[in-house]
């Protein structure tokens, strides 16, 4: 640890060696040997108390949303009005005989459902409003998501996140967060197999969202059921299922994500119609915008931004909740594929929607908040990327320079709070930050990554970033030791 804090030997005041003291002692954790650490703790004025490693580039996983909604606040303007253009869309195309195509257009809303308790932004509403259009025949179906160039996945992801909410597939048109879902139910006999099958919501005109291959096993007891049920996406793109499940266990939902989120909304769209009695003669079919090399600003040079074809007529659109609630709830639950959506949106600024024009917005932003460019490097804007990187000061300074803006107020009450909501709900609770902590949290393999502000013990503010990297793979979780540092900093100040 004499290594660990070598930076904190600059600093003089008693104060802060006391506060050094007491982090050494906090982070000093017998069962997290070896991991990175970093951090920066400063004022609302910009004075540092305590800074580890300041300025080495750490894995911020998905600290990486703030930068992405935070551009969104600086680029997009009033995001507590519902913006049209976002809304999922019907357009009918005539064909040279027969009855016309209908097609599914993505806006790129992240929030559009289908469920039987939905309210609001319903898959089944265009439905009804193709059936009030006198719409009784079509021929294909198509799930149109041309909006933003066909980019599912940014560089940098892990394969084995593909199959699970976590890298669910990024498309202009998303419906139900892009995933479908396993029920599992334990057997009545220990050493038979599980019950596992799609969820009934999933099934449609009988047809399975993949194959599916279980060796899920039915067993006495298991002491953490919750990690003991595995999937994987096989090379046949089928689902493969396996682990075990406790005997009395209560029957669990296993998240699934799809592959091609444009043909699932079609699928679903095409059985909300045929129960309105609308007749399709055609297929279920899907529409992209392959990436090209001038969906990259840097290759573009200003040149013309690709952009996608609408044909036919609009007889049905649906308008979106406001950005400021997708951006609220992407921040409070870590929801990578609304990062993603929203990283999108930002690239239609000044290009065409690809990830490396969003890139550039936030490119954009971080020169006009005095970033150093040799302080971060972003692959996506969720966090999921192994090739994302930043350093404490500057995630610290950057938040600072949120905090004067006019919509810094607004970009703070996105971040999940200490023992009370979202990621941090069961953190810091029983502590003197419960309810006094709003920050981003962040978990990858080996990375855990907390970055906010806090009220102190005798009132301050204070705005911190934290980072543990590199943690050794038998290693504990660094979390327990980072919030307890981050309590004996609150309890100090």
């Amino acid at each position: 640890m004499r290594i660990l804090f070598s930076a904190l030997t600059a600093i003089s005041l008693s104060a802060c060696s006391t506060l050094a003291d007491r982090t050494s002692h906090a982070l000093n954790a017998a069962d997290i040997a070896g991991t990175r650490w970093g951090l920066v703790v400063m004022t609302m004025e910009g004075k540092e108390l305590l800074a580890i490693r300041p300025d080495e580039r750490f894995t911020p996983a998905s600290n990486t949303k703030m930068f992405t909604v935070a551009a969104a606040f600086h680029r997009l303007g009033d995001l507590t009005q519902p913006d049209p253009s976002m809304g999922a869309s019907v357009r009918l195309v005539p064909r040279a005989e027969g009855p016309p195509d209908l097609v599914l257009v993505g806006g790129g809303d992240a929030m559009l459902i289908d469920a039987a308790d939905c309210v609001r932004d319903c898959l089944s509403d265009l439905a009804d409003m193709v059936a009030a259009n006198g719409v009784t025949r079509i021929n294909d179906v198509i799930g149109d998501d041309a909006l933003y160039p066909d980019q599912p996945w940014a560089s940098g992801w892990s394969w084995e996140d593909l199959v699970t909410r976590s890298g669910a597939a990024t498309s202009a048109l998303t419906v139900n967060n892009n995933e479908v879902a396993l029920v599992v139910t334990p057997a009545a006999t220990i050493g038979q197999p599980a019950d596992v099958r799609w969820r009934d919501s999933d099934v449609l005109d009988g047809r399975h969202p993949y194959d599916l291959r279980s060796e899920v096993v039915t067993v006495a007891s298991i002491e953490d059921d919750e990690d003991l049920v595995r999937i994987e996406r096989l090379q046949d793109s089928s689902v493969h299922a396996f682990g075990r499940v406790a005997l009395a266990a209560a029957p669990r939902i296993v998240p699934v994500a799809v592959t091609s989120p444009a043909e699932s909304a079609a699928w679903r769209f095409a059985f909300l119609l045929k129960e309105r009695g609308v007749v399709i003669d055609g297929a279920t079919m899907t529409s992209h915008r392959p990436a090209q090399l001038i969906d990259d600003p840097d290759v573009r040079k200003g040149g013309p931004v690709p952009s996608s074809r609408q044909e036919g007529t609009e007889i049905a659109r649906l308008l979106p909740p406001p950005l400021v609630e997708d951006a609220t709830f992407l921040m409070k639950q870590s929801q990578n594929l609304h990062a993603e959506l929203m990283l999108r949106r930002l690239g239609r600024v000044e290009g065409g929607g690809s990830i490396k024009d969003g890139l550039a917005i936030i490119e954009q932003m971080l020169e006009t908040a005095g970033a150093p460019r040799n302080a971060w490097d972003f692959a996506d804007g969720s966090g999921m990327s192994i090739y994302n990187r930043v350093t404490p000061r500057m995630v610290a300074g950057l938040l600072r320079w949120t905090s004067k803006q006019s919509w810094g107020a607004a970009f703070r009450s996105t971040l999940p709070i200490g023992g009370v909501d979202g990621t941090l709900r069961r953190r810091f609770a029983g502590t003197s930050l419960e309810g006094r902590v709003f920050a981003k949290t962040g978990t990858l393999n080996g990375v855990n990554a907390l970055s906010g502000f806090m009220l102190t013990k005798s009132g301050k503010t204070l705005i911190f970033s934290a980072y543990a990297n590199d943690r050794p793979s038998g290693a504990g979780s660094a979390i327990a030791a980072m919030d307890a540092a981050l309590v004996e900093i609150s309890e100090t100040n």
